[in-house]
């Protein structure tokens, strides 16, 4: 049974937290296909490197349009209906904030498992979707 006050009371929270799900599922299925179709030439280095840089590629734009999305009322001012800047700018470095160590924590987590992972001998995407699953389970843990 749902408890729709929970909803209501954690609503900012819930929605955060979905987009980065979204976000983080897009991305880890792009840094999947591109760590299996690149290894061949990019070595267990390189396609650590491409696969991280791939997730991140897909990651920060689709997590940014969701979160406009879902926040682009709270940034007009009521009065005049133009943007508060303000509001934006305030938004933006508490995200910078959040996010700032938690992706530090994701990306080394990420890349040295790839990298262990593909020197053990693991095929490419699964090197790339068990690094990932890992270093998301860390990421979540450390931004909340």
């Amino acid at each position: 049974m749902s408890n729709p006050g929970f909803f209501r009371k954690y609503s900012e929270a819930v929605k955060f937290n979905r987009n980065i799900v979204i976000a983080g599922f897009a991305a880890f299925l792009t840094s999947t296909y591109i760590a299996q179709v690149s290894y061949e030439s990019t070595g267990d280095l390189g396609n650590s490197a491409a696969a991280l840089a791939t997730e991140y590629g897909v990651y920060i734009p689709v997590f940014a349009l969701l979160f406009y999305i879902d926040n682009r009322s709270k940034y007009v001012d009521p009065a005049t209906g133009k943007r508060d800047s303000k509001k934006i700018a305030g938004d933006i470095k508490k995200l910078l904030a959040s996010f700032s160590v938690s992706e530090v924590i994701f990306a080394v987590t990420r890349f040295g498992l790839h990298y262990q992972f593909l020197q053990s001998g693991a095929e490419p995407y699964v090197a790339s979707m068990a690094s990932s699953v890992v270093a998301w389970a860390v990421f979540f843990v450390a931004i909340n």
